[in-house]
């Protein structure tokens, strides 16, 4: 894919998560796509991927996502975002705490055939549990 390329695929990728739209999410994916993450696992496929999106759509359903930088090498891109929200739908079987968090969060992806074969995120995951309440942070 050229760099005009994917760069429209995440434009497109943004504006789904904008309406948080799993579905669509997952359709840029390829038909096996993997998408690595802390919460999830390794899920192959679109359905869970767009299961894992939900996950996290329903947890936090005024999530926002504003992406920082984007870096673009050959058939890779490197995603830099901030996602904040507030868990108001329950998360791991918590209630919903009510509290807000902030997570800055990277995405490595590889692209193939016009589509997301592979998405890798990494993040704070043990911030975010924290954050909202559902760990409590020993006091310094």
């Amino acid at each position: 894919m050229t760099r005009a390329e994917i760069l429209a695929l995440l434009d497109r990728r943004q504006t789904a998560f904008d309406r948080h739209d799993a579905v669509a999410i997952a359709a840029l994916h390829a038909d096996n796509g993997v998408v690595e993450s802390l919460l999830a696992g390794t899920v192959t496929g679109r359905r869970g991927i767009a299961d894992v999106y939900q996950t996290f759509f329903d947890a936090f359903p005024d999530m926002v996502m504003t992406i920082d930088d984007v870096f673009i090498d050959g058939d890779h891109a490197t995603q830099v975002a901030m996602v904040t929200g507030t868990d108001m739908g329950g998360f791991m079987g918590v209630p919903a705490t009510r509290k807000p968090f902030r997570l800055p969060i990277v995405f490595l992806y590889t692209f193939k055939d016009g589509a997301i074969a592979h998405e890798r995120r990494i993040y704070d995951f043990t911030g975010l549990l924290v954050q909202i309440g559902v760990l409590k942070a020993k006091p310094a």
